[in-house]
């Protein structure tokens, strides 16, 4: 039986996979939404940036198809709902900004209107482990914290969307081991999602590695970072898995880690936080030299590593699983001092 859910699970990954790149081309072909190359782009000639049309499409189908056809789903139709409608909000909004544009302030409110939607249907983090603490009552603090935390992830994705196939396959990796964990921790909605990401994210994907023939745009990073940071918390709180909120911040603490570190950075230098640059981690060491191919890769691996961990995570009382990112952190570290020293020495940041 385990054997005939798993071949009908990947055939319906496939499917979804065929229709995300069959997608992908018709962006490519029909839809002129193109990315103009300037001093700030790490591409060199006018590419289509309508990729995440593609995605969030091959999404929806998906999880139309899973409500339809698949039954139960494990959760309250009034989250089902939200989910899906917020989400939806955000493709819409990011959709038109790839379109028309538009300005930062303008997509910081709609992302900050959507998460109070979300939080007012209770989808909120409540406890958080500390090391040598336990497990602590976040009360009235869970709101803020959940606000700051998709504002954060949704707009790191939209950040760190700047190369070669980074954001698409970085979520590949990370959905597949979110997929795995909350399977095997009793899920069915955050598991069926998380496989819908990782087919939809793959069919794009294809055609978004180095020479990428289509970016994802707005449309493909909002929604992404957005849809991964309220799944991170419906885990926690209302799917049948109760994965820890944690489990998400690990998959993604080097995306994390590369927006914090680069804002920082540039607010103490003085720069305006809110203008397109080309100082990320990542990009800093693909004007070093290194292709857009293999600082995917090595992001990748990073994105591996942590998935690892992150299955080690679930196994961990609450108060422990911080000491989990220690090596990671460590690694970020010593990644960021090699990098940023030499950008230095060649001039490329102050």
């Amino acid at each position: 039986m385990d054997l005939i859910r798993f071949l009908s699970h990947l055939g319906f990954g496939l499917v979804l996979c065929l229709i995300s790149y069959a997608l992908t081309r018709l962006m490519i072909a029909r839809v002129r939404i193109i990315d103009a190359p300037n001093e700030r782009s790490s591409h060199t000639i006018p590419t289509p940036r309508s990729g995440g049309i593609a995605i969030l499409i091959t999404f929806f189908v998906g999880l139309a198809a899973v409500k339809l056809l698949g039954g139960d789903l494990a959760l309250d139709q009034d989250f089902f709902w939200v989910f899906v409608g917020t989400a939806l909000l955000i493709a819409l909004v990011s959709i038109f900004d790839d379109w028309a544009g538009l300005s930062f302030k303008a997509k910081l409110l709609t992302q900050i209107a959507a998460a109070i939607v979300v939080m007012s249907f209770g989808v909120v983090v409540d406890r958080l482990g500390l090391p040598g603490i336990g497990m602590v009552d976040l009360g009235l603090w869970g709101y803020p914290l959940t606000l700051i935390w998709i504002v954060c992830l949704t707009n790191a994705f939209n950040f760190m969307d700047g190369i070669d196939g980074l954001s698409g396959g970085t979520v590949v990796v990370a959905a597949s081991f979110f997929a795995a964990i909350t399977f095997l921790q009793g899920s069915t909605f955050v598991y069926l999602v998380s496989i819908i990401l990782v087919w939809s994210c793959l069919g794009f994907l294809i055609l978004n590695w180095q020479p990428a023939k289509i970016f994802m745009g707005d449309s493909g990073s909002q929604f992404l970072g957005f849809v991964l940071a309220v799944l991170a918390v419906i885990a926690g709180k209302f799917d049948a898995s109760h994965t820890s909120y944690m489990v998400m911040v690990l998959l993604f603490f080097h995306y994390i880690w590369d927006t914090a570190y680069t804002l920082i950075r540039r607010l103490k230098n003085g720069e305006r936080v809110t203008d397109a640059h080309r100082s990320h981690l990542y990009q800093l060491m693909n004007r070093l030299g290194l292709s857009h191919a293999q600082v995917t890769l090595i992001y990748l691996s990073i994105g591996v590593l942590q998935g690892l961990g992150a299955l080690a995570v679930v196994n961990l009382d609450g108060s422990l699983r911080m000491l989990v990112f220690l090596p990671f952190l460590a690694l970020q570290i010593g990644l960021t001092i090699t990098v940023t020293r030499r950008a230095r020495h060649q001039g490329l940041i102050a």
